[in-house]
């Protein structure tokens, strides 16, 4: 660890409510309408004061969740890593990164969650390993048709001396998905260099990858993010074949082949790995939940996420429509029926580490591009900020009224908007060099929290910050809005107790005749949301207004606002 002086104890932001007992055990199924608050580590809280956030943070910072009412947190990797993806270049998933704690941290970290009532997942990342990982270190020496190679993909280039990588498939993160070593041959990683793709028709890695679920579960761990869920199997056979303008992969390149059948991306032969998984999860008393982060579509979403697969997959339409009622609708049901169809709830996000904060997205013009957008600085076009967070809150609202889980992303029950004018000397993404710097990237996102309205990382820790925090963030750290009334912290605080309250089953229905621009659903359970996506203030329905995103006008919900009402 380091000699760096610690940061004060930090107060609970709020009075933290008497401990909720875990009823996992009475409810196996506490998963399904769940509200999940993901932590990026290195960006939440730093106890060391070396700038960069860590376990010992995390736990000083759990009364913080327990206050907000969530259900459960889920831990970004806080593995071993040089960090050449944030985190998800993982050297050894069976350990916890020394610059983020020890293994007695996260077990003490588990511990506390659990006493508060909050579950924890992990992320587990199986498409790759890093580069550093003793498995792919061990193939380098090996040399080529060695067995160590096997438990990667490495080929033989093309050309007359082999310098050409054995296909033209593109990395996400930009380029080939190819990287040459000394040797000659190549090894396939579909993210960074640094990130070699593992060959899962080999058995050591399927059962290594069987062990670390068990050593998790075995630890406390209640559940697991499965990072890149669709992307393990691959077509090997000889020869690979070249895909064109397809190389690249993603949802457009997947339409333009027969389900299951990409050479790399949502093949077929992947859901066995997952029915073999499933085995290991029902062991546990209650049963270990999982997550698919699988992009793919819907009906081939909800193959992840069937009872004896991994139980639930993300829904990223949810974060990807326009702020629209008629998109927001269509998307809304279809999103209902596709969990349904796989005997799954459904989830929604509005935000992760992975895109644009939603209350600056949310904002931004129909077809606007957003890589250019950051590149400008967040000025082209300028987001109007006090929009931006009103329309933030109210699709906030909207989402946790809707049945199913909701996953929050760390920062956002502050009102957090993005950080688009990162200078470019700080960024850390690998998407930027990757793409010769014409990408941005995803730091944006993943600046760390404030805490409190001064110190020289507003609470984040005893020290700076990893990633350079706008002055800004001092009126929206937890400080500046604990019992403030009105405030976003308040109001994520007030709709989570209201939410435990008032759920109850898994359907909505569709109030018929709203006006346009309105969207107005049932609960059974007499719960009423009224989203007003319009220019002009509404009125609303009969019933007991309990929650407004912004306040009324004249009785009337105003545009872009969210009210529950009971009946």
């Amino acid at each position: 660890m380091t000699d760096r002086p610690t940061a004060p104890e930090p107060r609970p932001p709020h009075p933290a409510p008497d401990a909720t007992p875990d009823l996992s055990s009475r409810d196996p199924d506490w998963w399904r309408q769940a509200v999940v608050y993901q932590i990026y580590p290195r960006s939440f809280a730093d106890a060391d004061g070396d700038g960069l956030g860590d376990l010992r943070g995390i736990t000083r910072r759990l009364t913080h969740l327990a206050a907000l009412g969530v259900d459960a947190l889920w831990l970004s990797p806080f593995y071993p890593s040089e960090l050449a993806d944030g985190g998800y270049d993982v050297a050894d998933p069976r350990d916890v990164d020394p610059r983020l704690g020890t293994l007695d941290d996260f077990d003490a970290l588990v511990g506390e969650a659990h006493r508060l009532g909050l579950k924890v997942i992990v992320d587990i990342v199986p498409n790759h390993t890093s580069h550093q990982h003793v498995w792919f270190q061990e193939a380098l020496r090996a040399g080529p048709g060695s067995p160590a190679r096997d438990r990667y993909v490495f080929r033989d280039g093309r050309g007359e001396h082999g310098e050409l990588p054995p296909t033209d498939w593109q990395s996400v993160f930009g380029g080939s998905a190819w990287q040459r070593v000394p040797d000659g041959q190549w090894y396939l990683h579909l993210f960074a260099a640094e990130q070699p793709d593992l060959n899962w028709d080999h058995q050591d890695v399927r059962e290594d990858f069987r062990t670390t679920l068990r050593f998790w579960s075995d630890r406390g761990v209640d559940g697991f993010r499965i990072d890149v869920a669709h992307a393990l199997t691959k077509d090997l056979e000889e020869p690979l074949r070249d895909l064109g303008d397809h190389a690249a992969g993603g949802e457009a390149a997947l339409a333009d082949f027969a389900p299951g059948t990409h050479p790399f991306y949502d093949r077929d032969e992947v859901h066995e790995i997952y029915r073999d998984w499933r085995k290991i999860f029902d062991t546990y008393t209650p049963p270990r939940t999982a997550v698919a982060e699988a992009w793919v579509p819907g009906a081939r979403r909800a193959l992840y996420a069937r009872p004896d697969e991994l139980g639930q997959a993300f829904n990223f339409e949810y974060l990807e429509a326009a702020w629209d009622a008629d998109e927001l609708r269509q998307v809304i049901t279809e999103s209902l029926a596709t969990a349904q169809a796989a005997g799954a709830s459904a989830t929604w996000v509005l935000s992760n580490h992975d895109v644009v904060r939603h209350a600056s997205r949310l904002m931004l013009p129909p077809g606007t591009d957003e890589n250019a957008w950051l590149l400008s600085g967040g000025h082209a076009p300028a987001v109007d900020l006090e929009a931006g967070l009103r329309r933030a809150r109210a699709a906030t609202l909207l989402m946790l009224a809707l049945p199913g889980s909701a996953y929050v992303y760390q920062g956002e029950e502050l009102g957090l908007p993005e950080v688009a004018d990162l200078p470019t000397e700080v960024l850390q993404d690998p998407i930027w060099e990757q793409t010769g710097r014409v990408r941005k990237g995803r730091d944006g996102c993943r600046v760390p929290l404030p805490w409190t309205t001064t110190g020289p990382s507003y609470g984040f820790g005893a020290g700076g910050a990893w990633l350079p925090q706008p002055a800004s963030f001092a009126e929206y750290a937890v400080e500046a809005q604990d019992g403030v009334a009105g405030s976003t912290l308040e109001l994520y605080r007030t709709a989570l107790r209201l939410r435990r309250k008032l759920l109850d089953g898994e359907t909505l229905t569709w109030t018929e005749g709203t006006p346009a621009g309105v969207l107005q659903f049932d609960r059974g359970d007499g719960w009423r949301c009224v989203t007003n996506l319009s220019a002009e203030p509404v009125s609303l329905p009969a019933g007991e207004v309990v929650l407004t995103s912004a306040p009324l006008r004249d009785g009337r919900l105003a545009p872009d606002t969210t009210a529950w009402l009971t009946r």
